[in-house]
């Protein structure tokens, strides 16, 4: 099911102290490896173990350093040599306090980093968890792809590592071969956008931590602005809280020789981006809306990215038509129907038939519980009177306790004109909702 709510991670942090690493390196003689991953959200989400307990990453181009959260889950996790820091992300709130760790021990099947230095938020409420349907205990950019040639195929869903010495590049007359910049561990490129009858060329972080297509930061001097037709939303959520801004549709993004037609753009508010460093040095990001529909080679060593045209790339861009976003929130009873097996009996009938024999029974499982976690002012399902909190029963008479939330999204917005039958839970009674979806634009 297509990706339809908005997720967002941290992408610029401030941290203090970061300190030299040894690096990864591959074990025992190996020099590739191939690593199976889920695409949730548009986010790459990959086992990685640390301290020898393996854990759920989320492959962060946006991120300097790894930071940890949710780790309460993972109780057999040592953590070493711990330190207090502040960071500061995305959002509208404050800074908040984490540990800084070092000299830990992260590793794949084939490779490891034994001196791997880390962040621990602490805060229970800082959890992606929930908004991915998937647990997740932390997200790595910069360490993972500084010692190695990554080549991400979105359309299979796998990373493999090579170790850039032995890399090569193959013969691709439908590859685009782009250089890249690194700014405090972080890769940028140029690109072009078209906005309102304007192409203007941004510079723009490489942001695998974002499900959004494309961020622009405003600029008069470079006419960088909120389109005329625009709608405000709920862009996500960061370290500092969450973000809020306007969307909107590009004329074209262009990348390398590739053009692709009226994008979704994402304008997010200044209270929004207050504690990014040197916002000025960028003009915005290209996230992972946009670099799923493409096989990508990060080749940070020698300062350059590599992009192919995958599946993915003539998917349409849409947006969260009914205005809802989803998240898990514990475990709720489900009543199901059960049909017990009783035996089979032969009974006289010239065809042969048979007859199995069969008991119905009632049992009651638990299941996560799907809740309205952000509800689009002025929206459909804010004007039909949907609350926060409220939990999702069924849709269009389809229950929910067996679907993904990517599921649950992509039945919430299919499409334009699609009539949606709600039946929800809110404080113990059940309530029924309805509406069209139509076009935000």
């Amino acid at each position: 099911m297509r990706k339809l709510a908005s997720f967002c991670l941290i992408s610029l942090l401030v941290i203090q102290g970061v300190c030299a690493q040894t690096g990864f390196r591959f074990k025992n003689g190996a020099s590739e490896e191939t690593i199976k991953f889920e695409l949730i959200n548009n986010l790459i989400i990959f086992p990685l173990k640390v301290n020898n307990v393996e854990l759920s990453f989320i492959l962060d181009t946006g991120v300097s350093s790894p930071i940890l959260f949710n780790i309460y889950q993972s109780d057999s996790l040592q953590i070493r040599n711990v330190e207090e820091i502040t960071l500061k992300g995305l959002g509208e709130g404050d800074p908040i306090k984490a540990f800084k760790s070092s000299k830990n021990v992260f590793a794949t099947a084939e490779t490891y980093n034994p001196n791997q230095d880390f962040y621990v938020v602490i805060d229970a409420a800082i959890n992606f968890s929930p908004r991915l349907g998937v647990p997740v205990h932390g997200i790595i950019g910069y360490d993972f792809f500084r010692d190695f040639v990554v080549e991400i195929n979105y359309a299979s869903e796998k990373i493999k590592l090579f170790k850039p010495e032995d890399y090569n590049y193959r013969n691709c007359n439908r590859c685009n071969t782009i250089d890249i910049s690194l700014l405090r561990k972080k890769p940028y490129l140029n690109a072009k956008v078209g906005l309102e009858g304007k192409e203007i060329p941004v510079r723009l972080l490489i942001d695998s931590g974002s499900s959004d297509a494309l961020w622009l930061f405003p600029n008069k001097e470079m006419g960088i602005k909120v389109p005329v037709k625009n709608f405000e939303d709920f862009l996500g959520r960061g370290l500092s809280g969450s973000v809020y801004g306007n969307k909107a549709k590009t004329d074209y993004f262009e990348i390398g020789d590739y053009q692709l037609a009226s994008t979704n753009v994402a304008f997010p508010s200044e209270e929004s981006i207050q504690h990014l460093t040197n916002p000025g040095t960028r003009n915005g990001s290209v996230g992972g809306e946009i670099l799923k529909r493409f096989n990508v080679v990060f080749d940070y060593p020698n300062r350059k990215v590599t992009i192919k045209k995958n599946k993915h790339f003539n998917d349409d861009f849409r947006f969260n038509l009914s205005g809802i976003e989803l998240m898990h929130n514990g475990l709720r009873p489900v009543q199901v129907k059960a049909r017990k097996y009783e035996g089979v009996v032969k009974e006289e009938d010239p065809t042969g038939a048979i007859k199995i024999l069969l008991d119905d029974s009632t049992r009651f499982e638990l299941h996560p519980s799907i809740e309205i976690a952000e509800i689009r002012e002025k929206s459909l399902a804010d004007e039909v009177g949907l609350k926060v909190g409220d939990v999702i029963i069924s849709v269009n008479g389809d229950s929910v306790y067996d679907k993904s939330l990517q599921e649950i999204s992509g039945m919430l917005n299919e499409k334009v004109g699609k009539k949606i039958r709600l039946v929800i839970d809110r404080n113990g009674i059940e309530l029924k909702f309805s509406f069209e979806l139509v076009d935000v634009l």
